[in-house]
């Protein structure tokens, strides 16, 4: 069971009352999905009708009781009651009665809570063939023809297998045949369950990564917080009476307490720390209650409304989660991690996986993993915290409401039930394309090369460009020369494993890159080594002198938080001025005093005459060009390429099984929360008739001119020719994305970019763009075969995995 607020609903109102439509035929459509080829068109404009009249209603088959904890079900079953009919079918109840029945009543949300009695004594049989008929009579009953089933537990399928909705829903809340007592057949259950659902949800990113392989249409959806309701807590409440005579600091769980309680942890702290006192409220589930530590200090509270628990959390100083690290707990993603936060209380937790990678990451959870670590964090916890702490986890819970986790799950489940006519006959299952790759850059292009020629897989790459090779393209200009339109694209790297990998598609022309930078009337070499400072001050230093020098003019600071503060501590403010102020501030639009410290620290400082930019163990130039090297790269029979195409254009037209997508991630989510700052360039490209325009292939000018540097593509290429070819770059705020602008606020908001992203299940975002990073070429390309390594290791252990299950099942 998914981990459960620990209130009832009792209270919240009901009424027995008829809703039975006036339809007087029972027909029950065959399902359009499942093995079928073709969609309907007509088929589809009947239920788009039925769907905005709101005439398609809801059956959900849950293995939870409406009225014991309000958790998921209910968050999601209320809000879906606002526009359909929503049918909440509950486990059986085994009464001493003679004849087994249904009883049906309204919950004030809206939601029909269909509640089944069964004689005593039934066979396993007996009960299943009697649930099958009970449920029928309901559909008969309430004239529920045209419905989605929506299941929480497989084991319905023994009783709901034969019926014919819609469309199914699975919304797995959590692994339950690891909780115990689970009963033997439930993996066999699931299995069936997603072969047959059109429509999978997980309760949290752990899950989803363990069951992602098994369905074709799975998504990421952990459970919301009803901010609001929690945020009361941060105001003045009425103190609940049971909880008035209890001392501070007050240390609370709220939530079921079973198996996955480490009750031996709880009693260890209360030994330890017998100051402080912590409050327990929920339902016990599968313990003994003499199995519960007994401690002056230990407060049993029991079951509490959902709407008394803002009154409980507002005397709290710490919201606790002591969960024990074993089976019951390996997939949980706790609903009270969000509601502590909504609360205004700090939370620490045992390091559960989901709660350590979504919010411990960020800093929104204190986790100790073991009882020293956890007492230190719950010490930490109690500190003062800083001004801007509240602050971080609104921003957090921005993107967390229930509201946006069911508009989330409506958005796929119309999808389903409405989906696009298409022009292409297929069956859902069966995928025209293994991964559509947004981008044909190096992220797509390496990804598409070693999933078509390594893994086999059908892959179809699609750019809004007209060319292959996304920022690395180049082309032959009208006088013949080879340039590369955005801007100089030079591969260095240390990586034996991305050079070697990229020797499969080019052959390669040696070459080291030179950079001069205009100062003072000269052109001197850059990096800034020996021979910068001599020709600029008319010295002779030797490298022993030039430390040195560099010592007697640095500025050392305590802490290298800005790019200001790594240049003036190494080589000063006259340097600095000379060099690097004016070139950045072009550049970024900013003063380096503005930037991260990561944006200069890039760039090295010398004390010998190494004139060279780089200094990686490879560095080379592709013999043919880069669009030669991307050609080869996608020259694969499993490898589509369309160009000018948004991907958004064919989303729906086009099957496919998972995406990778190397575009703006702000972009992906239609600018949620705002659109990422990034720098762009206007190129400005001239030919001239002179065979050489400059003496290295860059010059940079920091201090003159509106443009950062000059480009000779000679240099770069090799190329003999009586003309030659430049290139101006004028940095600029508007235009295609080039440079994430590094900066604190920018980087906040990216993390709720990340957070979707990592909770959009079938994607995999990928390069600058999509994780707002600057890279180098050689990064991209092994940040790519690391992401394919991991998604081939993922597929090799789905193989083994299945296989097993087939064993174990045959």
């Amino acid at each position: 069971m998914h981990h459960a607020e620990a209130y009832s609903t009792t209270g919240n109102g009901s009424e027995k009352v008829n809703s039975k439509r006036t339809d007087s035929t029972n027909y029950i459509p065959e399902s359009p999905y499942g093995n079928s080829s073709k969609l309907s068109i007509t088929r589809r404009n009947k239920n788009a009708e039925l769907w905005d009249k709101g005439e398609i209603d809801l059956v959900c088959i849950s293995h939870l009781r409406w009225n014991f904890v309000y958790q998921r079900p209910q968050h999601l079953m209320s809000r879906f009651a606002r526009q359909q009919r929503v049918f909440f079918v509950e486990e059986p109840i085994v009464d001493a009665i003679s004849d087994s029945f249904v009883d049906v009543y309204r919950d004030r949300c809206g939601v029909w809570i269909a509640v089944p009695h069964l004689v005593a004594d039934l066979s396993q049989e007996q009960s299943e063939t009697t649930l099958q008929t009970l449920l029928v009579q309901l559909l008969n009953d309430y004239r529920i023809k045209e419905y989605i089933l929506w299941h929480y537990t497989p084991m319905a399928l023994d009783f709901s297998r034969d019926l014919k909705p819609l469309a199914i829903i699975y919304d797995c809340m959590d692994e339950l045949s690891a909780f115990r007592y689970a009963p033997t057949k439930l993996i066999e259950r699931e299995s069936e369950l997603l072969q047959r659902a059109n429509l999978v949800f997980t309760g949290g990113h752990r899950l989803y990564e363990a069951k992602r392989h098994l369905h074709k249409n799975i998504y990421a959806f952990p459970s919301g917080v009803d901010v609001n309701h929690f945020a009361r807590a941060r105001q003045a409440q009425d103190e609940p009476l049971d909880q008035v005579g209890i001392a501070s600091p007050r240390l609370g769980f709220a939530g079921v307490i079973d198996e996955r309680m480490d009750l031996e942890l709880l009693a260890r702290v209360a030994d330890a720390r017998p100051d402080w006192q912590l409050v327990m409220l929920g339902p016990i589930a599968k313990i003994h209650p003499d199995h519960l530590p007994q401690r002056v200090n230990i407060h049993w509270l029991g079951i509490k409304s959902y709407s008394d628990l803002p009154a409980y959390f507002a005397s709290w100083q710490v919201g606790l989660m002591p969960f024990a690290l074993n089976e019951s707990t390996r997939f949980i993603s706790p609903t009270k991690t969000p509601e502590y936060l909504a609360a205004g209380l700090p939370v620490v937790s045992t390091p559960i996986h989901d709660v350590v990678h979504t919010y411990g990451a960020q800093g929104l959870v204190q986790i100790g993993d073991g009882i020293d670590a956890f007492i230190a964090a719950i010490e930490a916890a109690l500190a003062p915290r800083d001004a801007d702490s509240l602050k971080r986890v609104d921003a957090f819970l921005e993107s967390a409401s229930w509201e946006q986790v069911w508009r989330g799950m409506m958005q796929h489940l119309e999808a389903v039930v409405l989906p696009k006519p298409t022009l292409l006959s297929r069956t859902i299952r069966s995928p025209l394309f293994d991964y559509l790759i947004v981008g044909a850059g190096f992220a797509g292009s390496v990804l598409a090369e070693r999933l078509a020629r390594d893994a086999n897989k059908k892959v179809l790459v699609v750019d809004r460009r007209s060319h292959i090779g996304g920022n690395a393209y180049d082309h032959y200009d009208d006088a013949g020369l080879l340039v590369h339109r955005y801007g100089p694209h030079i591969f260095h790297t240390n990586s034996s494993k991305v050079f070697e990998y990229l020797s499969r598609f080019t052959e390669w022309r040696a070459y080291e890159h030179r950079v001069l930078a205009s100062v003072d009337g000269q052109l001197l070499p850059l990096p800034i080594n020996l021979d910068t400072i001599n020709r600029l001050y008319g010295l002779s230093l030797t490298a022993q002198q030039l430390e040195q020098f560099f010592l007697s003019i640095a500025e050392p600071r305590e802490q290298l938080l800005t790019s200001e503060d790594v240049v003036v501590s190494k080589i000063g403010r006259e340097l600095y001025e000379k060099f690097f102020r004016n070139y950045t501030r072009k550049q970024w639009g900013l003063d380096p005093s503005q930037l991260d410290a990561s944006v200069i620290a890039r760039v090295p400082v010398r004390t010998n005459r190494d004139c060279r930019y780089f200094s990686d163990t490879y560095q080379a130039m592709p013999l043919h060009g880069y669009t030669r090297l991307f050609e080869n790269l996608l020259a694969h029979p499993n490898i589509k390429v369309m160009l000018n195409t948004d991907y958004r254009e064919i989303k729906g037209e086009i099957p496919y099984d998972q995406m990778i997508y190397t575009g703006s991630v702000d972009e992906f989510f239609d600018l949620r929360y705002g659109k990422l700052p990034y720098r762009s360039l206007n190129f400005k490209h001239k030919t001239y008739a002179t065979s050489s325009y400059q003496p290295v292939a860059v010059v940079n000018y920091p201090n003159q001119h509106p443009y950062t540097r000059i480009t000779e593509f000679k240099y770069l290429t090799g190329q003999q020719h009586p003309q030659t070819s430049v290139v101006y770059e004028f940095p600029q705020s508007e235009g295609d994305p080039y440079y994430p602008v590094p900066r604190p606020e920018n980087n906040e908001l990216y993390k709720k970019y990340q957070l979707l992203a990592q909770s959009t299940a079938g994607v995999h975002f990928v390069g600058r763009l999509a994780t707002y990073k600057y890279y180098n070429m050689d990064q991209v390309i092994a940040q790519s075969l690391t992401l394919y390594d991991r998604i081939s290791s993922k597929q090799q252990e789905v193989t083994h995995v299945n296989g097993r299950l087939h064993a174990s099942l045959g």
